[in-house]
């Protein structure tokens, strides 16, 4: 096997800190501040109070809507720590961060229904090659034992899960923990730094046990290890915290620590495990395959402030930043950095410099968008983190209720769409609606919210329109004939058209069998523009598709005849024929493909039917052991809200791609409703 690198790293560190919805990484990053001295005290998270979500959204809802920067100092060393949303509506924001994060933290709990939550986390981690430790929380609340929690959260995992301390209880209350590499168990007090004691005598059998299962892990990838295991000899600590350290950094295993954050308890040894083996930048630069040469910073996220404007929180892969110094994009363009800040939550604080390791917010780069990879070398150099935000679940129409604000709404909603690359924005021509499309109905929530208090624009909102469409059933032949009087020239314009319906997917085609010029050839255009238009909204107040037109005879008189007066006789001609050809109104049936944790597929196939959805198949997900993949069509007047119902069958994990498949008829109830709902009655 290779040599083990052993030794502290050293060098600002960034840490995410990452997990299932309310598993406690708010209340980590709070012990941690208060344990290292960035805060005077922990403070609870119902509290209101606390350096993590700090927006009024987060408060409101009791949850992280954004990712959180606070850099703080262990021990002679800057670490900064991202608290990530742990709901899969914004699991967007943790992407660019994590791209440029040393090390994650994955904070989890003993309870079932939270391990897919925790796959996609870890899965997001493993495409990323992050490496990660798992802080089991709330350790002081687990009715299992340890190692069987741990036999229950394995599968989130694709690499070993190792135990690296083991509960000390009395009573059976958890009293504190035993280090499985130090040999050492640690008494918890609340608040304070945990007590050195002895290993318990009824304790001993069980931490030999768990010891040496990590050692077995360990020796897994050391040759060495493994013989002095097989000959009973007991190896050195110091080669033990090399293992330790090297696997973390490989990704070879992910350490788990425990302890309970809301008390802080065994965020110490938190600390030190992150101290002494997490990587450094320099293993972060070499992932991402960022120069050394010179000064290189990729943006972790976008934050538009009440009194600051913009910043652009940034973690500097190499080189060294000063104030005002000249960046360049990966399209060539320039930036000049207008402040450099170390952030604390929702504070900052002003520095002069930053180098290589920090994480910081430069200030005023009004060309940077989040997930750009800036650099001193001119010309720039290519992007070294891609972002691509899922495909939207959840969407609503909107304006403002005032007119008058429609031009502060759009830089409004330009503004949060530049903090949150995930939120889609556009304009459908058919119904004239601005159509703001997201993750979920809370991430929508959030967004409006944020419109209406930060940007005090009064919004209204609602579904957004259906792109229905009409076709016709039979075929009609029809004269139209425009004629006007008027004093001067007159209009006249006579026009037979055959109306037939095409195949579904047709479109429109028109066609013309004029014999002998009784309509000019220069008018032959004009009457199809006349047609055109008219099918812009047929019969059913719909745009009209599926059907043939083919302009058969008429006639024109030589002076009166004009462009217009054509298109107004074809006009005539197509709102009379439609109506004898059964116009019938389509709908858009799409192609759903819902993924979801086997254990709920069941009542996914349920609900399919109850939206109109036919179920074409199921079958388990590709390399996801427990996932299963659901392909259905439905339409897409039952898709609006469908991702409430699959995210409250599924703990909030399930999720879905649709795309256009085919128009169906749609006729009785539901077709009245749409035509009533657009306005023309059937």
């Amino acid at each position: 096997m290779g040599t083990r690198a052993g030794g502290r790293r050293t060098g600002p560190k960034c840490i995410a800190i990452v997990g299932p919805f309310a598993s406690g990484k708010t209340t980590l990053l709070e012990a941690i501040l208060a344990r290292t001295g960035a805060i005077p005290r922990q403070s609870p998270v119902s509290s209101g109070n606390t350096v993590s979500d700090h927006s009024p959204e987060a408060r409101a809802h009791a949850m992280s809507v954004e990712a959180t920067f606070a850099t703080t100092d262990f021990m002679g060393e800057q670490i900064t720590f991202v608290d990530c949303p742990g709901s899969i509506e914004f699991a967007f924001e943790a992407e660019p961060v994590l791209a440029a994060c040393d090390l994650a933290v994955v904070v989890a709990e003993a309870d079932e229904k939270k391990i897919p939550a925790l796959q996609l986390i870890m899965r997001k981690l493993d495409d990323l090659a992050i490496p990660r430790i798992l802080f089991l929380n709330k350790i002081d609340k687990a009715i299992a034992g340890v190692r069987e929690t741990l036999k229950m959260l394995q599968p989130a995992s694709s690499v070993p899960l190792l135990l690296r301390q083991i509960p000390v209880r009395k009573d059976g209350i958890v009293i504190g923990s035993i280090d499985l590499a130090l040999e050492r168990a640690y008494i918890y007090r609340e608040y304070a730094e945990s007590q050195v004691a002895e290993i318990p005598n009824d304790d001993k059998a069980r931490e030999l046990e768990a010891r040496f299962s990590m050692l077995e892990t360990l020796a897994d990838h050391d040759d060495h290890l493994m013989e002095q295991l097989l000959e009973e000899i007991e190896p050195p600590k110091d080669a033990i915290f090399d293992d330790l350290s090297a696997d973390l950094r490989a990704g070879a295993v992910t350490p788990v620590l425990i302890g309970t954050a809301e008390k802080g308890n065994g965020v110490l040894r938190l600390l030190k495990a992150i101290r002494h083996d997490a990587p450094d930048v320099e293993a972060t630069r070499k992932r991402l395959g960022a120069p050394e040469s010179q000064t290189v910073v990729q943006v972790m996220k976008t934050i538009h402030t009440a009194h600051g404007g913009k910043l652009s929180v940034s973690r500097v892969l190499s080189g060294q930043l000063a104030d005002a110094a000249e960046l360049f994009l990966s399209n060539g363009d320039t930036t000049k950095v207008s402040g450099i800040y170390r952030m604390l939550g929702k504070d900052q604080i002003k520095q002069t410099s930053a180098k290589a390791g920090d994480t910081v917010a430069l200030g005023k780069l009004d060309n940077v968008k989040t997930g750009q990879t800036l650099s001193s070398a001119k010309g720039g150099i290519r992007p070294l983190v891609t972002l691509e935000p899922p495909q939207p679940v959840f969407a609503f129409a909107l304006r403002p209720k005032e007119r008058k604000d429609e031009v502060k709404m759009s830089a409004a909603i330009q503004r949060l769409a530049e903090e949150d690359p995930s939120l889609s924005l556009r304009h459908n021509q058919d119904s004239a609606e601005t159509v703001l499309s997201g993750h979920g109905e809370m991430h929508l929530r959030v967004v409006r919210e944020r419109l209406e208090g930060k940007n005090q624009i009064p919004i209204e909102g609602h579904a957004p329109a259906v792109p229905y469409r009409e076709t016709i059933r039979k075929s009609a032949q029809q004269r139209g004939r425009h004629k006007k009087q008027s004093g001067g020239h007159g209009q006249f314009g006579d026009v037979v058209i055959e109306i037939k319906p095409l195949p579904r997917g047709s479109g429109f085609q028109f066609t013309d069998t004029i014999t002998g010029g009784v309509v000019p050839k220069t008018y032959i255009q004009s009457v199809e523009t006349g047609i055109r238009d008219y099918l812009k909204t047929g019969p059913l107040g719909f745009p009209v598709v599926d059907v043939a037109v083919n302009l058969s005879d008429g006639s024109y008189h030589a002076v009166d005849s004009s462009d217009m007066a054509f298109q107004m006789a074809a006009k005539l001609a197509m709102k009379e024929g439609m109506a004898a050809c059964s116009p019938v109104l389509l709908e858009p049936v799409m192609k759903v493909e819902i993924v979801t944790p086997s254990d709920a597929t069941s009542k996914i196939i349920a609900l399919i039917p109850q939206r109109r959805g036919q179920i074409l198949g199921y079958d388990a997900r590709p390399d996801w052991p427990g996932w299963d993949v659901v392909e259905a069509t439905m339409p897409q007047a039952e898709i609006g809200d469908l991702i409430i119902e699959l995210r409250s069958a599924t703990a909030g994990v399930a999720s879905y791609k649709a795309t256009f498949d085919h128009m169906a008829e749609l006729t009785g109830r539901l077709a009245d409703e749409a035509m009533n709902a657009n306005g023309k009655a059937a």
